[in-house]
């Protein structure tokens, strides 16, 4: 599978993986700043954006995908950042030794069963909610109240967001054909393993919203457990988007940690 994917800028390639959403577009409020430093290439997962889907999928397909992509591509030894669903690959290709430097923002997959029962519990409804909504959103999401009201779990401050900011990743989540099957792949499929000290192939940096209220913050800690040769960055104020609540300070560590 080729996956359908944007090339920005130049210099060192840099490669972002989405989480649920809008597929590459969720990287938006990021891309320029990113672009003006380096090579970014940013890829719709398949199933989401115009990647087609895959026959079966969970997190190691995805990471498989990914994986090729970069074989494809000639990016050996590219780095990677992730945010979410995203994180967590990148995570994962760094545990089997793909890619080089890795930022993995508010990563799923160090849940404990209680966690991931209230992560399943409550992002569920919100997904069925935004389908029921689809064709009321852009005039809801247009409006601090709206923002407000269906994004709360999202973001720290869903009022002060810019609504052309959101509005992709919230469609997406109600369009893309693969929501449900990662869903699934996420809430039953295995917790993300970890990777011995020195065994990754370049520097790990893990980055959580300290108001993350979907990747809950004291999940933080049991990722960089996992991850020993890993750096931990708190964003303040900051829920499960980096990209809406922080996004020049995102920018700012990918370059720095990345190289």
């Amino acid at each position: 599978m080729t996956l359908h994917h944007v090339r920005r800028g130049t210099g060192a390639p840099l490669l972002l993986v989405h989480g649920l959403g809008a597929g590459w577009r969720s990287w938006a409020p990021l891309i320029d700043g990113l672009a003006a430093e380096r090579e970014v290439v940013a890829v719709d997962l398949p199933g989401f954006g115009q990647s087609a889907p895959l026959a079966e999928l969970s997190i190691a397909s995805l990471a498989d995908a990914v994986a090729d992509f970069i074989e494809e591509q000639g990016l050996g030894g590219v780095a990677t950042a992730g945010q979410s669903m995203g994180a967590r690959i990148v995570l994962e290709l760094a545990r089997r030794g793909v890619g080089g430097d890795t930022v993995a923002l508010d990563p799923g997959g160090f849940w404990t069963d209680r966690e991931l029962a209230l992560f399943g519990a409550t992002l569920r409804p919100s997904i069925a909610l935004v389908r029921l909504l689809r064709g009321a959103l852009p005039s809801l999401l247009a409006t601090r109240a709206g923002r407000t009201a269906l994004l709360a779990q999202l973001s720290a401050r869903p009022w002060a967001l810019d609504a052309d900011t959101v509005l992709p990743d919230v469609l997406g989540l109600a369009d893309a054909p693969a929501t449900d099957a990662a869903m699934d792949a996420l809430t039953k499929g295995p917790k993300q393993k970890g990777a011995p000290a020195g065994t990754v192939p370049g520097r790990v940096t893990i980055g959580w919203g300290r108001r993350d209220r979907v990747t809950l913050p004291r999940q933080a800690e049991r990722a960089a457990r996992a991850y020993p040769d890993a750096e931990l960055h708190w964003f303040e104020k900051c829920g499960h988007f980096p990209q809406w609540d922080a996004p020049d300070e995102a920018v700012r560590l990918i370059l720095d940690r990345t190289s």
